[in-house]
Order: structure tokens, then sequence, then C-alpha cells
């Protein structure tokens, strides 16, 4: 195939982590951006991946990043005297905000997948639960935003969720505001996209994800099995379940805490998100039950499309998460949950060899606009995903193409400051991704989180809203 070259990377290119997404976005920076194997240095603690790196000819420093060590590991690889070098971070326990500062700092390009702390807060239980919410890991990048404005572009938060979901946000809106009458000039800034989804009546978002891939062998017992970081769903689904909180919202859960902000844009339950349940639907099962594990996504989006008066929020939609993972990984949270958060023996992600088949359908949910509810995102299949890009399988091939174009975005872009996905041109970022992420449709949908409910059970439902979270919420 012919692949195009979006973009040149003069300096060195820093790589942190090698885990599965990492050995996903190896192959497509080299096939799409102007840059040779000799510029990159994978910064990794174990060799599980060095076969990859002898296949594309890439070194690797054997080494952990830690808050004491960082700036001597990385200041020297991170030379743009020759070049403007990228950082990107797609590690755990690795402070997002310490790296990109550094990055910065050197005059360094950097993305990154999600707002990582250094290690030791996800899981602390000395912490109250306000201090291990996604909403006070980005108040920490949104301070460093505040304290060091401008300079060297910092894309922060953008894979698959967070990141590629925001721009399917802009385009599902756009195509809803089309079918209702109000379609015309896409949105110029932040202001007009929020009054956009509130003059279309969108009362809230569910980031609403199917995982079918199925594996070859099934999984044995004590082993967490997943189709994408093992490390990284359990330390978000350990955290307390968050949800954008929208200003249509009349209940208020009985597990639920605000944050001392009023202005905050999330609420949190005093429960971890992959034991919280919520109704959902995607096109292929329809209705489900998802997991309303916490992301960042759930908090940047409801702020972006906050619309305020002095101090107060006249308009803002619920958002969150809505994840039914593969069938392997919800059976190793049932196992994990039930053994009071003891962490398994062994982990696994299923490599696109080991699948026997199977979809990740991942997409937005704008709900409670005239038009009741449209799904729009990206259902690609594990054996697409194979033919489409090496190492990954479709729930990896979904982030990586994502980091590619938030990568190449931030070369077009190098001076933009810290940005976060949903402040980046999504329309440059879809074009870029959309070869990878097979089939992208639209659809609209009849169902409610009061559609057929059974009368077996005495539901304490409002009846007069489908679209209130008191229906979303499985009780």
């Amino acid at each position: 195939m012919n692949h195009p070259k979006y973009a040149q990377v003069s300096g060195p290119v820093v790589m942190i982590g090698f885990g599965s997404i990492g050995r996903g976005v190896l192959p497509l920076v080299l096939r799409h951006l102007d840059i040779t194997p000799a510029q990159v240095t994978v910064v990794a603690p174990n060799d599980d991946g060095d076969h990859i790196l002898k296949e594309y000819g890439v070194k690797r420093i054997d080494c952990a990043l830690t808050a004491q060590n960082h700036r001597e590991v990385l200041t020297p690889l991170l030379d743009s005297t020759s070049g403007t070098a990228f950082c990107i971070n797609l590690s755990v326990d690795t402070s997002s905000v310490a790296i990109l500062r550094l990055a910065r700092e050197l005059g360094a390009l950097y993305v990154d997948t999600v707002i990582e702390p250094w290690a030791g807060l996800y899981d602390n239980p000395d912490l109250p639960l306000a201090d291990r919410t996604n909403l006070a890991l980005r108040e920490t990048l949104l301070a460093e935003r505040r304290a060091r404005p401008g300079g060297k572009t910092a894309v922060s938060a953008c894979g698959a969720n967070p990141g590629m979901v925001s721009w399917f946000v802009k385009q599902a809106l756009l195509d809803v505001a089309d079918k209702v009458g109000l379609g015309g000039a896409v949105p110029s800034d932040r202001q007009e996209w929020a009054r956009l989804m509130e003059r279309v009546g969108v009362r809230g978002i569910h980031i609403a994800e199917r995982d079918t891939q199925r594996p070859r062998q099934p999984r044995s017992l004590g082993t967490f099995v997943n189709t994408w970081s093992v490390e990284g769903f359990i330390a978000e689904g350990l955290q307390p379940s968050e949800i954008g909180w929208g200003t249509h919202e009349k209940w208020l859960p009985p597990s639920a805490q605000r944050h001392q902000d009023p202005l905050a844009a999330t609420i949190f339950l005093d429960q971890p998100g992959a034991a919280t349940r919520v109704r959902t639907w995607c096109p292929t099962a329809g209705p489900q039950h998802g997991l309303c594990v916490t992301h960042n996504e759930a908090v940047s989006i409801s702020d972006y499309f906050s619309v305020v008066d002095g101090d107060s929020v006249r308009y803002r939609p619920t958002c969150h998460y809505a994840y039914q993972p593969c069938d392997e990984a919800l059976a190793s949270w049932h196992e994990l949950l039930g053994s009071a958060g003891t962490l398994p023996e062994r982990h696994h992600i299923l490599d696109v060899d080991e699948i026997a088949d199977g979809v990740d359908e991942l997409g937005v949910l704008l709900y409670g606009h005239e038009l009741n509810a449209y799904w729009y995102g990206s259902r690609l299949s594990n054996d697409e995903a194979r033919k489409l890009a090496p190492h990954q399988n479709a729930t990896g091939l979904q982030v990586t193409s994502a980091v590619l174009a938030a990568m190449v975005w931030a070369i077009e872009n190098p001076d933009a400051g810290i940005v976060e996905a949903d402040e980046v041109d999504f329309r440059r970022c879809l074009e870029i991704q959309r070869p990878y992420l097979g089939p992208v449709e639209g659809h609209f949908t009849n169902w409610t989180p009061l559609t057929g409910r059974s009368k077996l059970f005495h539901d304490d439902v409002d009846e007069s809203d489908p679209w209130q979270f008191r229906n979303v919420l499985v009780r």
C-alpha cells in the first residue's frame, strides 16, 4: 500500500512505554511521518517487545521513569538543538504533567493518552476520594497551562477515549443539528460549540462502547485478560466512578459526592467505576449494561460544552463512559472485585493472532434531543485491524491511530501550548485517523433507559423524563 507521509519530525522521538499501545504506535509513526528508526528511542523497563524493536531497528533504554530520575534520563534524549524533538508518553505510573513540563522546557512537542500520576495515587486508601478522581488529575494539567501559557504544543489525553471520542462528539452534534434543521457553519470556538449543543437540545452523552473480541483459548483463573493495558484498566476501574453532571439532572445518587468547586463539571460516587453499571445502547448489541468507569473525557466534554452565565452554569450535558469490555475482561473484573480488590497474579493482553473474531464498537451516544438519541462511531473488527496495521487488535488500533493524528496536528501547529483533544481540529484529526477505524457510522435509535424495563421488578424510575441519570444508573 502507498501510505501518505503527513509530516516531518526533524529531531529525536522518545517513546515512553512499550506495551500494547506503544507497539502499535511505532509502525504507524514510521509509516506516516518522515522519520528514520535511528531517530527513535524507547524508554521502557522490560524487554517484552524487544523483538518488535529489532524488527524496526529501534533502540531501547531499560529504565522505569520516576519523579527522581525522569529529568536526568529524558533531558539528553529530548535534545532539540538539531531539530524539534517529540515525546510520546504511553506509560503507566509516569506523571504526565511533570514529563509534559520537561518536554516543553526543552522545546519538544508532546502527546499522551491519559493524564497519569506518579505511582501510588490510584490505590492510596489514605487519600480522599475526590483526590483520586479524573477531575483532580485534570486540574493539575489546567494549573500547569495557567502557570505556563503558550509555548510548544502538548496534546493531553489523546487516545481513543479520551481523545478520538471528543472528535466524534463534534461530528455527531453537526449530524443531529442538520437533521433537526439547525445545520450551517461549523462553530468557530468553544462558546459556539456549547451554544449549538444547547440549541440542539442534547441532554447528555454516553461514550458507548461494546468489545466483542474473543480469544481462541479461554481465560485461566487468576489471570486478568484484556484487549488493552491491564494495568491501565485496573487503575481506572478502581478509581471512583465519575460522571459529567448535566444541568437537566433532578436526582442525585445516594452514593454521590460533589466537589468543593461549585462550577466543577463532575460528580463522583463512593464506589469504583468497575462496580458501577449504567444502561446504554450500541448498534450491534442494542441495549446493554456498561461499566461507568471514570475517564478524562467525562470531565473535559461536559466542561467544554458548558454555557456559563457569570457565576452559574446555564447549560451543561451529562457525560460518562458506558463500557462493556470483552467477556474475558468482564470475568476478570468479577474475580478481582469478588476478592476484595486483590490484584491478579497474572496479566495478559490479547494480541491480534490470539483473537478468534469480534469487533470493538466505540462511539458516542448523544441523547435527549428531539430525535431521541444518535450513536456515531467506529465499528472496527479484529480481522480488519489485522489487515490495516501490524502488532495491534481492533481496540489498540483505535487508540494508536488517534495518537498518530494528534502527533500530526502538533507538528502542523507547533506553538499551540497545552491543549486537550476537545480543542484541536477534529476534522483534520479524523481525516488522518479514518483509514484505520473500519466502518464509521451514525445510527439514530428510539431506545431510552426506560425501554423494555421488566415489570417483575419495581424500579424507582422517573417516567416523566426518560433521560434522567436516575433511569440510566443500574441500582
